[in-house]
């Protein structure tokens, strides 16, 4: 029997709810699908860096090297600085790690009511760059004081970098419907997005059995509201991926409907699974915290273990639940986060 050893990292606020019921969750598919789960939790985030000025201890990556995936819910704490908790833990591991691939999804939740005119079905990707572009924290402040001071950010965007994110994104869509749309914003961004262009249009040249499209990040934005249903894998930025991942789960019709994987393809390090949403620390310790995000990330990463009808399984017992009733508050209905791990491990 196979077993996986997973690194449950809850993090902060509603991470310390959201993360043990979609671990409930992951051991009830297990069981069922005769394979083994076990894990180490750590306490790491923004309330370890309370009292130990640090987000995990330096040893903390090569301790999580040593794990066949993470499984993490959310990091930030109103007492700390929110320029720290991307920089020290999030960015640190996604870089560390290699894992140039963020994964989110969006798709249509049964019985989920949603924000748009349209009731087509949804169902897309975005394939986000993870480790380059305009997050890489290269830059300065001079003079930050002064009447003349100045902040500068610089984005990274190597050959590299795009050619591998593009390849994903093409050979994703290959299984799916066939269909990239590469996100830019090159008619201002003539220096970093045409290179970003140039790149995917290269790569594009050796699938031409996949439709590919150029979209303006404005339009998309747009596209994203109006027809969303026209998007299979989106391929974007690392900062467009941000906002338009967010933007996704707000179409679902909350964002405590979306799920992510921070994804290393190569699997030479291991990869991090988590909510697209923020630690929510206004409503953590009431169990009203929606965890399906959660529970989805866990369905993605037992795919990325291979685990792929473990997955579908644990898809299909979320559509069972929201189709049934079973809503959090933020979806209009009084479910428990508990109940909501309650109800899919009864439609596994």
């Amino acid at each position: 029997m196979k077993n996986y050893n997973i690194a449950v990292v809850p993090g902060d606020g509603i991470g310390n709810e959201i993360v043990p019921e979609g671990y409930r969750v992951l051991e009830a598919v297990a069981k069922k699908h005769n394979f083994g789960i076990t894990s180490k939790t750590f306490d790491w985030g923004a309330g370890y860096y309370l009292k130990n000025n640090q987000f995990l201890p330096d040893d903390g990556l090569e301790t999580l090297k040593e794990f066949d995936a993470v499984y993490f819910g959310s990091v930030g704490l109103p007492a700390v600085d929110d320029t720290l908790p991307a920089k020290d833990y999030t960015f640190k591991v996604r870089t560390s790690f290699n894992q140039y691939v963020n994964y989110r999804p969006v798709r249509t939740y049964p019985g989920v009511i949603r924000p748009l005119r349209t009731e087509k079905h949804i169902d897309f990707v975005i394939v986000r760059e993870n480790t380059e572009g305009e997050f890489v924290q290269m830059g300065g402040q001079y003079l930050p004081d002064e009447a003349n001071g100045m902040g500068l950010d610089t984005s990274v965007f190597t050959r590299k970098g795009i050619e591998r994110v593009a390849h994903y994104a093409f050979k994703l869509a290959r299984k799916r419907r066939n269909k990239v749309t590469h996100i830019t914003k090159s008619n201002t961004l003539i220096n970093s997005l045409a290179y970003w262009d140039r790149i995917i249009k290269e790569v594009a040249k050796e699938y031409p059995d996949v439709q590919h499209e150029q979209m303006y990040i404005d339009n998309s934005t747009a596209m994203f509201v109006l027809k969303p249903e026209i998007f299979d894998v989106v391929l974007t930025t690392n900062l467009f991926g941000d906002i338009l991942s967010d933007l996704g789960g707000a179409v679902m019709g909350s964002l405590g409907l979306g799920g992510s994987g921070n994804i290393n393809p190569e699997k030479e390090f291991p990869s991090m699974f988590e909510p697209i949403h923020g630690s929510a620390p206004d409503i953590a310790g009431k169990n009203i915290a929606n965890p399906y995000g959660q529970i989805w990330s866990a369905a993605i990463m037992l795919e990325h273990l291979g685990e792929k009808e473990a997955a579908d399984n644990i898809m299909e017992a979320i559509d069972k639940s929201t189709a049934s009733g079973v809503l959090t508050v933020d979806l209009g209905g009084d479910a428990k986060t508990s109940d909501v791990a309650d109800a899919v491990i009864k439609n596994l």
